[in-house]
């Protein structure tokens, strides 16, 4: 399914009509993998020329969380981080704490290490957040 249909499915199914302004939120969440929050988003697009209001931004973003079409990121500091889950493999993340820099990574001993936890537990894994907060090479030198 196209991007474009993914949007105009959600809105629907939260009683939103589809707009410019709502598509604009949803094209700059696609256009890059970084870990932005909605201030940035907001401002990354009133920066390319579109015309939306900051509150149809925050309000895009929630129906986009809550249809699971973006990952909303909690580090911890009081700001929320979002992503897009279109196209993209499993991963984790590397955050650093002092510049705030955030890696993904994947590692398949993790994964079937949390596979046998929870299967000798007898559970059924839902999901699961996977976060290392880390000081950066970069930092670390300063």
């Amino acid at each position: 399914m196209a991007n474009y249909d993914l949007l105009k499915q959600a809105l629907k199914k939260e009683g939103l009509r589809y707009t410019i302004q709502r598509q604009s939120v949803w094209d700059e969440l696609c256009a890059t993998d970084d870990h932005r929050d909605a201030e940035e988003i907001y401002m990354d697009i009133r920066q390319s020329g579109s015309d939306v209001s900051r509150a149809t931004v925050y309000r895009t973003i929630d129906v986009l969380v809550k249809n699971k079409l973006i990952r909303k990121l909690d580090l911890g500091d009081g700001r929320a981080r979002y992503e897009h889950k279109i196209d993209t493999a499993h991963h984790d993340h590397l955050i650093c704490v002092q510049c705030g820099k955030i890696e993904e990574f994947m590692d398949d001993l993790i994964e079937s290490r949390q596979d046998a936890i929870i299967k000798k537990h007898g559970y059924k894994l839902i999901r699961h957040i996977h976060q290392l907060f880390i000081i950066c090479d970069e930092c670390s030198t300063k």
